[in-house]
């Protein structure tokens, strides 16, 4: 988090790239990061195993930061330093200094998609379910985990922000990195007392299978009597049949040459698969409307730790004689987390308990909610840029700091960071309450690419607006100085792509209909609210 909320900032005073370019480059490692949790866990489930994973790129991680820490302090990995006018154009960084600045960055982010999709599974390891002891002591224990996360959060916006702004990059980068080695130190001092469970294989090569056997049958007739279908399932544990998505279930018709001979552990999954596994692949499919639905909403998250920072480092932060780092204005976004989840526990669950009879809102309305909430953020955030704008064009353009307090961008903050702490546990709710059990760790890590395609869908908006309204000048929307640009238009269209989405969320959500109700999980007091890294 202390990297990514900041990173902008670097990108445009130090390494003197455009605005687009820089919310680009932010938006792309974010989105990087969460996408390889997918890769991370796959290799944990199929291979490595969760203790091995975490070792792995932990030490990737480690590597990555302090090769950020190098990038930074040598001055032959940045270009010159130098002040931008209308006169002048500063020098940008050659293609070497940023290779090794995108090294260093991509080394964070496969090692964070390593840790993320691990650190709590492993966790999770350590306690027997069967035991009742044991199975309520894991609720103290995500308690904890998440408290802890919340604390570096917070210390990440405030504390390491303050550190890269007022002291020295590199010295703040090297802190994480040698906090990341003593991490893993005290990781491995318990290599002995930890349970490990052996992996059961990935739960993304099943749903191959499922697709590969009914793309090979794809001629073949389906029996009148779902009887006939293939089930090898212990009946406890087996998925009735359903209509939905018919054509998965020619996966499961028996076909000449489907059982092997001499072989007697049963068929080979890529031929036939039983009905239980076809079920297990339709419910997963089923979720995908949801999850695309889903997806803008990381769209304008993301927007609140690039453009909105941005917006920040040209208004008035001072308090006193204490100037409030850019980066730090993310802090209220991580309050707005607090405070929803608090009032959410304390006051909406009790009343709706006794107004519905239920103990909060379904994970759909929660999502719902959510989604709202990003669009109003959006709406406010375009009507703030216009007042900053119009500040701007009254003083000069290249005036430095624009005699308007950076406070008014506290609202976009607060509406975008209470949406985020609806929808988000509205869609963990969602995806491992509706998924299989045996594919919780996949639904996980569907509902976590997400918030990857939220930041690359941003990238490449930005990228389409950029070259749609932009002119030979570097003007346009998304100007390289956002005093020269229309910010609050493209505030303003994403506010608009949000309530078309809307729109198709409400149709996705009555068109789905849950297999069966489950306890609903509920919003914990997470902060996860502006970092990739809570996430995962």
């Amino acid at each position: 988090m202390g990297i990514a909320v900041n990173l902008v900032t670097y990108l445009i005073d130090i390494m003197h790239l455009p605005s687009s370019t820089s919310a680009n480059g932010v938006t792309d490692f974010m989105g990087t990061s969460f996408l390889l949790c997918l890769l991370g866990g796959f290799l944990a489930d199929s291979f490595l195993g969760r203790y091995r994973t975490i070792a792995i790129f932990a030490i990737i991680q480690t590597l990555g930061t302090g090769t950020l820490a190098l990038a930074t302090k040598l001055p032959q990995l940045r270009p010159p330093p130098c002040h931008a006018s209308a006169s002048h154009i500063c020098k940008p960084a050659n293609g070497f200094q940023m290779g090794i600045l995108y090294t260093a960055l991509y080394l964070i982010a496969l090692g964070t998609g390593g840790l993320k999709s691990s650190v709590s599974g492993f966790g999770t390891d350590q306690f027997d379910e069967k035991d009742e002891k044991e199975k309520s002591q894991m609720a103290y224990f995500f308690n904890r985990f998440f408290f802890f996360i919340s604390i570096g959060t917070l210390m990440a916006v405030t504390v390491l922000v303050y550190l890269q702004d007022e002291v020295s990059r590199s010295w703040a980068y090297g802190i994480c990195s040698v906090s990341m080695f003593i991490a893993i130190l005290i990781f491995f001092t318990g290599t002995k007392r930890y349970r490990y469970k052996k992996s059961s294989g990935s739960p993304i090569v099943q749903i191959f299978q499922v697709i590969v056997a009914a793309i090979n049958k794809r001629k073949m007739e389906l029996p009148y009597n779902v009887e006939l279908l293939y089930e090898d399932t212990p009946v406890a544990t087996r998925i009735q049949h359903t209509d939905k998505f018919q054509f998965l279930d020619k996966a499961a018709i028996v076909g000449e040459g489907d059982f092997e001979r001499n072989v007697v552990s049963g068929p080979n999954p890529w031929k036939l698969c039983s009905v239980t596994r076809v079920e297990e692949v339709k419910m997963m499919v089923g979720l995908l409307p949801i999850w695309a639905t889903t997806i803008i909403f990381w769209t304008t998250y993301a927007q609140m730790i690039t453009f909105s920072v941005e917006q920040a480092s040209t208004m008035e932060r001072s308090i006193g004689s204490f100037q409030i780092p850019a980066g730090s204005l993310t802090f209220f976004f991580v309050a707005a987390i607090l405070i929803t989840l608090a009032l959410y526990d304390r006051l909406i669950m009790p009343f709706w308990k006794k107004w519905k009879g239920k103990p909060g809102f379904s994970n759909l309305q929660r999502i719902a909610i959510g989604l709202v909430m990003s669009t109003l953020g959006m709406a406010v955030a375009a009507v703030v840029e216009k007042r900053r704008l119009s500040v701007a064009r009254a003083t000069g353009v290249t005036t430095a700091t624009l005699p308007i307090t950076v406070f008014l961008l506290i609202p976009q903050f607060f509406l975008v960071g209470a949406g985020e702490a609806f929808i988000y546990t509205g869609q963990l709710d969602f995806f491992i309450t509706q998924s299989p059990k045996g594919m919780k760790t996949m639904s996980t890590g569907l509902f976590l690419t997400t918030l990857s395609l939220g930041f690359f869908v941003s990238s490449f908006l930005v990228s389409v607006v950029k070259n749609v309204t932009g002119n030979n000048n570097g003007h346009g929307w998304l100007a390289d100085n956002i005093n020269h640009g229309r910010l609050d238009c493209f505030y303003g269209l994403l506010a608009v792509l949000g309530i078309i989405n809307f729109v198709l969320f409400l149709v996705c959500a009555v068109w789905y209909k849950p297999r069966e109700p489950k306890p609903a999980l509920q919003m914990e007091p997470i902060v996860n609210g502006s970092s990739a890294e809570d996430k995962c």
